[in-house]
């Protein structure tokens, strides 16, 4: 297939359409990713270090990918595929929810199959997609948006006061509007288009980890999209993802394997693999790693809070900003919560390791998303690694996406 790949971030969806499983390892497709977008520096990076062979153009896509440019670039060979995720933090249920610049990208994508014209698209966004609508704010004389204080807070915490955008009425669902514009494309182009909830856990991902799947296949082709069905019955727990990567300390960087893979899920993320990175950990304060230390295996903030309360913890440490499972440690014989940018931090959401007194390693994150060892992440500190691995597709979610597609265009082998 010849496919183009947008907000591709590290290559996480891309991994799919790039990689097929043969024998317990990763093997090479015949697909030809004729080129990828990404803005962020880092994540193109990382992109180009792990696909050395795919044409990364980098930068804002409403700037960079002219339409002369897109024509340029795909010639006149047809384009099987176009797929992608649009930034997701503004549609996401967890924290601010701001109809801003990045919740409007998916007016580019269109664009792109405006000129693009493939015989399909994959359209991969946060849940909260299907709730979002469009949001109108006020404005002055000068077309400037009005903002009003506004007093937040967590349950039992202190409040805080942020200026937010003043909403003047709500609009449609950006879920409709897709579903709308880009089955009509214009009067000689239409998609079919069928939007499906996964789980990442249900395809051999040891996290759960929901997302909305959107398919279109171009409406002169006379196919139909098939449903997913799980690939894997059998739900992996955290222990399974990561227990034979090493014990980190606080401060630590460990480069080195020290026990052998303990299952199959293990040795596919292994692989070949000799060096570990990404596999440290920061060190805390007094208040951090005493909440770590008396938090156990799924209890979290309010727990810690409920220490203190009872007189066991000194009330200096009392926890005043977070949700419920915020300062929570993961249960080993689950699969995770969802993995996001903050997998390292342990104030964010469950993300204490089920046995170590720490937050997750940036590796760990990785093999929890499904990304194998070897997978090169890019950037100057944590936080830049954990971006890309918080943002993207988990790998194996992405393989099973990919065969969906390529049941009905043929070509992966």
């Amino acid at each position: 297939m010849r496919i183009v790949d947008l907000f591709s971030g590290a290559g996480g969806l891309t991994f799919g359409f790039y990689y097929k499983l043969d024998n317990g390892r990763f093997v090479k497709k015949d697909n030809a990713i004729i080129f990828a977008n990404e803005f962020n520096k880092n994540a193109a990076a990382a992109y180009k270090k792990n696909y050395t062979n795919v044409n990364m153009i980098v930068g804002d896509i409403r700037e960079v990918l002219t339409d002369e440019l897109i024509r340029e670039k795909i010639g006149n060979e047809e384009v099987d595929l176009i797929i992608g995720g649009p930034p997701c933090q503004s549609f996401s249920t967890v924290g601010k929810r701001i109809y801003d610049e990045k919740a409007k990208l998916f007016w580019e994508y269109l664009r792109l199959i405006r000129v693009v014209r493939p015989k399909m698209f994959l359209f991969e966004n946060v849940k909260g997609l299907l709730s979002m609508k469009e949001v109108f704010y006020k404005k002055d004389e000068n077309g400037e948006i009005l903002k009003e204080k506004k007093q937040i807070g967590h349950e039992g915490g202190k409040q805080r006061t942020i200026e937010v955008p003043i909403v003047d009425h709500y609009g449609k669902k950006i879920i409709d509007i897709i579903k709308k514009e880009f089955g009509d494309v214009d009067k000689d182009l239409g998609y079919d288009i069928e939007s499906q909830v996964v789980d990442a856990v249900n395809f051999g991902v040891p996290q759960n980890r929901q997302r909305v799947v959107i398919l279109g296949v171009r409406k002169d082709l006379g196919v139909k999209i098939p449903k997913f069905e799980s690939g894997n019955k059998t739900e992996l727990t955290i222990r399974d993802a990561i227990s034979d990567l090493p014990v980190v300390n606080e401060g630590e960087e460990i480069k080195c394997y020290d026990c052998k893979p303990q299952n199959v899920y293990q040795r596919l993320m292994r692989g070949d693999n000799k060096v570990l990175r990404d596999h440290s950990c920061g060190t805390y304060g007094d208040k951090i790693r005493t909440v770590i230390q008396h938090v156990k295996q799924g209890q979290g903030r309010n727990d810690f809070n409920a220490l203190v309360d009872a007189g066991k913890i000194d009330k200096k440490y009392y926890l005043t900003s977070g949700y419920k499972n915020t300062y929570g440690r993961l249960e080993e014989n689950k699969p995770s919560t969802t993995i996001t940018n903050n997998l390292s931090t342990p104030s964010g959401l469950r993300c204490i390791h089920y046995s170590q007194d720490r937050a997750l390693t940036s590796r760990e994150g990785a093999r929890i998303q499904s990304f194998p060892d070897w997978f090169y992440f890019e950037g100057k500190s944590r936080a830049e690694i954990n971006t890309q691995i918080g943002n993207a597709v988990p790998p194996l979610m992405a393989m099973a996406i990919a065969r969906i597609i390529e049941k009905v265009l043929g070509g992966g082998n």
